[in-house]
C-alpha cells in the first residue's frame, strides 16, 4: 500500500480530533453547563458539584496509569475506538442516576475511558507525523484543538434541551443533557468510524508502527529536581485551570447573566480552543526554559481573575476567549520544555513526571475551589483562590532555568 498522502495525513487528524472532543470536549468540560441546574435539583453543595470533576480526572488518571499495559496487549487504534465507545455509554448512563454515589462512579468511568481516547489518540497522530515532519505540529495542533469541538458542542446543544425539558415539565431537565451528550459522543463515534478502519489498515501496513528504537542501552533514569521549578508550576496550572472550566459558568450564572450569554460565552471558549495551538507554536518553539510555561500560567491567572472581580459583558467575553486561547497549549509548553533540556532517552520520564504531577493538581482544584465557593464570597472567592495557584504557578515556573 501506497505512503499516506499529506492531505490524507490531515484528514485522519482531524477525524481523531472527534476523540479529543468526546474525551475532554464533552466528557469533561460539558459538565460547567450541567453544574448549575444538577447543583440546584439535588440541593448540592459547591463541594461535592466540584468533587464530581474531582473523581473525573482521578478517572483519567488511573486510566492513563492503565495505558501502557492495555497497549502491549492491543494496538492503539483499538484502545482509541473502545475508550470511544465506552465514553459514549458512560455519558448516557449519568443520565439515569441522581444519586450522588451513583454519579460520581459514572464520572470515573467516563473520566477512565476517556484517558484511552485521548492519550492513544494523540499517539496515533504523533505516529502521523513522523511520515511528514513539517506538518507534525500542525497534526498535533489539528488533534488536540478538537477539545474545542466538544465545548462548542455541548455550549450550542445542552442549554436549549435543558430549557425545553423544562418547560414540559419534565423531572430533572438535566439527565437529558447526559443523553444528549451520549447522542453527540455516539455520532463522533460514527464519524470516525470509517478513518478508523482505513487507519487500522495503515497500522496494519506498517505506517503507523511505532519509529525504531535507535541503540540498544537502557532508558537513564530521570531527576526530578533539575526540572522542580517547572514542575510545581505545571501542578498549580492543574489546580487552577480547572477549578475555572468547573465553576466559571455557574460564576456566570448567580451573576444574573443571560443562557444566551451564556451559551454565547463557553462556544467561544471553545472556539478559541480550535486556534490555540496555531498561536503559541513560535513561542514554544524558542523559549528553552521555563518563560513559556510562566507566560502562559500568568495569562490563564488574569483570565480567571476577571469574572471574580467584575460582571461587564465585554470583559467576560475577553476572559473565555483568552482562557480558551492558552490552557492546552499550557500542556504544549512542557512538552517543548521536556524536548529542549533533556536527552531524548529521558523524554518519555519528563512527560510522564508532567503529567503525574499535572493530575494531582486537576484532581485536587475542584472540590477545594468547591469547598472555599461554599465558605463567605462563594464562587467569586473560589476563582481567586484558582486564579492564586495560577499565578503562583507562572512564578515558579518563571524560576526554571534552561538546562
Amino acid at each position: 500500500m501506497a505512503m499516506p498522502t499529506v492531505r490524507s495525513l490531515w484528514g485522519m487528524a482531524f477525524a481523531l480530533s472527534l476523540g479529543a472532543a468526546i474525551s475532554l470536549g464533552m466528557a469533561r468540560f460539558s459538565y460547567a453547563m450541567l453544574l448549575p441546574p444538577m447543583r440546584e435539583d439535588l440541593a448540592w453543595s459547591y463541594t461535592l458539584a466540584g468533587a464530581m470533576n474531582t473523581a473525573n480526572a482521578l478517572g483519567y488518571l488511573l486510566g492513563a496509569l492503565a495505558l501502557p499495559r492495555m497497549l502491549r496487549r492491543w494496538d492503539a487504534v483499538q484502545v482509541f475506538a473502545a475508550g470511544a465507545v465506552l465514553t459514549s455509554l458512560f455519558m448516557g448512563l449519568s443520565g439515569f442516576f441522581v444519586q450522588a454515589e451513583a454519579l460520581l462512579l459514572q464520572r470515573t468511568l467516563a473520566g477512565l475511558s476517556s484517558a484511552w481516547v485521548f492519550v492513544a489518540g494523540g499517539l496515533l497522530t504523533a505516529r502521523l507525523g513522523q511520515w511528514h515532519p513539517a506538518s507534525a505540529g500542525w497534526l498535533l495542533g489539528l488533534y488536540y484543538g478538537g477539545t474545542g469541538w466538544g465545548i462548542i458542542f455541548s455550549a450550542l446543544t445542552l442549554p436549549p434541551i435543558m430549557a425545553q425539558a423544562q418547560a414540559v415539565g419534565l423531572a430533572h431537565p438535566w439527565v437529558w443533557a447526559w443523553w444528549c451528550l451520549c447522542v453527540l459522543c455516539t455520532l463522533c463515534c460514527v464519524f470516525m468510524w470509517w478513518p478508523l478502519l482505513r487507519c487500522a489498515q495503515w497500522h496494519r501496513d506498517g505506517w503507523l508502527s511505532p519509529p525504531p528504537v535507535v541503540g540498544t542501552s537502557a532508558p537513564q533514569a530521570f531527576a526530578w529536581p533539575v526540572l522542580s521549578f517547572a514542575l510545581m508550576g505545571y501542578g498549580l496550572f492543574g489546580v487552577g485551570y480547572i477549578g475555572y472550566m468547573t465553576f466559571v459558568v455557574a460564576l456566570l450564572r448567580e451573576q444574573g447573566q443571560a443562557e444566551s450569554d451564556l451559551m454565547l460565552f463557553y462556544a467561544l471558549l471553545g472556539c478559541a480552543v480550535l486556534v490555540s495551538s496555531r498561536l503559541w507554536s513560535g513561542l514554544l518553539n524558542r523559549a528553552k526554559a521555563g518563560g513559556a510555561l510562566a507566560m502562559l500560567n500568568g495569562l490563564l491567572g488574569v483570565a480567571t481573575l476577571v469574572p471574580a472581580l467584575t460582571q461587564h459583558p465585554a470583559a467576560v467575553m475577553a476572559s473565555g476567549l483568552l482562557f480558551g486561547a492558552v490552557f492546552l497549549s499550557v500542556v504544549a509548553s512542557t512538552t517543548a520544555l521536556v524536548r529542549h533540556n533533556l536527552p531524548a532517552a529521558q523524554w518519555a520520564a519528563g512527560i510522564s513526571a508532567f503529567t503525574i504531577v499535572f493530575a494531582m493538581g486537576q484532581i485536587l482544584g475542584p472540590v477545594v475551589v468547591g469547598w472555599i465557593s461554599d465558605g463567605p464570597g462563594g464562587l467569586a472567592r473560589g476563582l481567586v483562590f484558582s486564579a492564586g495557584a495560577l499565578l503562583l504557578g507562572a512564578l515558579l515556573a518563571w524560576r526554571q532555568k534552561s538546562l
